[in-house]
């Protein structure tokens, strides 16, 4: 008697292609295919988490301080070309005094003298209004552009002979712009607290302070949710030449 293992009449096994089986064999194929896409996407990272992804907020840290980088090459590089030109331009002393005047005016030169140093800072975390006031909404807490932009304009008009906020100085063209709760100054980013400041007659600086329409609103805030306000006297300080590009971009019809 043969072995039915190598009889050719053994019985012959058939898959059976019933419709459940067919449902099961697709959504096997349908996991194994989100598995290797997963393994794709992953490369070994965890998706549950964005600590492998690039946050808005990181991008915007690394070209704040990419700009600031250029900003300290760009000018070095003023420097020394500042120094040759005065070195090789054949000027009378009367022609350089004229121009270290214009640079002095535009900003562009180191401005040393007493000054004012306004500083303003976002309400505590816990700020509770005090006694009389609404309870604050988010937008009471903190520090608004026109804010900065109240601080900056009362110092010009008290006479400041030059004003830095932060770490940059001001020229003619410089725009204090706020996004959020964050400055965006000529490129570069800062968070609170932001100081302001300026070189000048320091009782006529206090003054224009003092009667500013824009900062006695603002001194509402201050009493009213803890905002931060602080004024500083300095006996000396020497702010920055201003040391980014002077280009200026307009716009121009189309033709």
């Amino acid at each position: 008697m043969s072995n039915s293992a190598d009889s050719p009449q053994g019985p012959v096994h058939r898959f059976d292609w019933r419709p459940v089986r067919l449902l099961s064999a697709a959504v096997f194929a349908l996991a194994g295919l989100i598995f290797v896409t997963s393994f794709n996407t992953a490369k070994g990272t965890n998706l549950r988490t964005d600590g492998s992804l690039l946050k808005l907020s990181d991008l915007i840290e690394q070209r704040s301080a990419k700009n600031g980088d250029l900003d300290e090459s760009t000018a070095s590089v003023r420097d020394d070309v500042d120094a040759l030109a005065r070195r090789d331009d054949g000027s009378t002393k009367a022609e350089d005094a004229k121009l270290g005047a214009l640079e002095q005016s535009a900003g562009t030169r180191k401005l040393s003298g007493p000054a004012l140093t306004v500083t303003l800072n976002d309400a505590p975390p816990n700020a509770q209004a005090a006694p009389g006031y609404p309870e604050p909404q988010a937008n009471d807490l903190v520090i608004h552009q026109q804010d900065l932009q109240a601080v900056v304009n009362a110092l010009w008009k008290g006479g400041a002979k030059g004003i830095q906020v932060m770490d940059q100085r001001l020229i003619s063209t410089s725009a204090v712009r706020c996004v959020g709760n964050t400055l965006i100054l000529q490129g570069r980013v800062y968070s609170p607290p932001y100081k302001i400041t300026a070189v000048g007659d320091q009782s006529a600086l206090e003054k224009a302070l003092t009667t500013s329409p824009a900062i006695q609103n603002y001194q509402l805030y201050v009493k009213a949710y803890g905002l931060g306000w602080k004024v500083d006297e300095r006996e000396a300080v020497t702010l920055p030449g201003y040391s980014g590009t002077v280009d200026l971009h307009y716009a121009k019809p189309v033709k």
